[in-house]
C-alpha cells in the first residue's frame, strides 16, 4: 500500500481541522483497499460477516450521502445500495465491481464536499436524520463523520491483514 495521507497541520483553524482530518480518515480507507481484486476486495471478514472491503466502501458512500445531503441540506436522493427489505444491502455485494463501488463512493464525497461548503460550523441542517427529528451542526455532522470512518477502517485494517497481511495505521 503506497497511497499518501496529509494529517492536517497541528494549528490549523477548526474547519481546516476538522476537513483535513476528514480527508485524511477517506484517504485511509482507499488505502486499506488499493492494490487488491475484486475477489479480494469481496472478501469478508469472519463467519458469519458479511463485512468485505467493498462493503464498508459502499457503506461510506451511503453515509456520505445521507449526512451531507439528506441531513444537512435537506435532499433526499434515495439511497444506493440499501433498502426497506434490505437495511444492510451495501453490504451484501451484487455484480458492482470495485471501479463502480469506488467512483460512487467518491462521487458522494464530492457532493458532500460541495454542501458542505454553503454552510457554516454553527450553521444548522435542513434535514433530519432517520433518528431524530432534531437538526444537527456542520460540525457535529463532521465529528460524526471522522468517527465513523476512523471505526470502519480499524474494520478495514482487519480485513486488509485477513487478506494478504499487509498492515499499518
Amino acid at each position: 500500500m503506497t497511497s499518501e495521507r496529509r494529517e492536517p497541520a497541528q494549528n490549523a483553524d477548526e474547519r481546516t481541522m476538522l476537513e483535513g482530518w476528514l480527508d485524511y480518515h477517506r484517504q485511509t480507507l482507499a488505502w486499506k483497499c488499493e492494490g487488491l481484486t475484486d475477489e479480494q476486495l469481496r472478501t469478508t471478514s469472519v463467519e458469519p460477516s458479511q463485512l468485505s472491503l467493498m462493503g464498508l466502501v459502499r457503506h461510506m458512500a451511503e453515509v456520505e450521502r445521507g449526512w451531507f445531503r439528506k441531513v444537512l441540506v435537506g435532499d433526499d436522493p434515495g439511497p444506493i445500495y440499501y433498502s426497506d427489505e434490505d437495511r444492510d444491502g451495501e453490504f451484501h455485494l451484487t455484480q458492482d465491481t470495485w471501479q463502480e463501488a469506488y467512483a460512487t463512493w467518491q462521487a458522494e464525497i464530492g457532493i458532500a464536499r460541495r454542501n458542505a461548503a454553503g454552510f457554516a460550523l454553527d450553521e444548522l441542517s435542513k434535514g433530519r436524520s432517520r433518528f431524530t427529528d432534531e437538526p444537527f451542526s456542520l460540525r457535529w455532522i463532521y465529528t460524526h463523520m471522522i468517527e465513523e470512518y476512523a471505526r470502519h477502517n480499524g474494520h478495514a485494517d482487519l480485513i486488509r491483514e485477513r487478506i494478504d497481511g499487509a498492515t499499518g495505521d
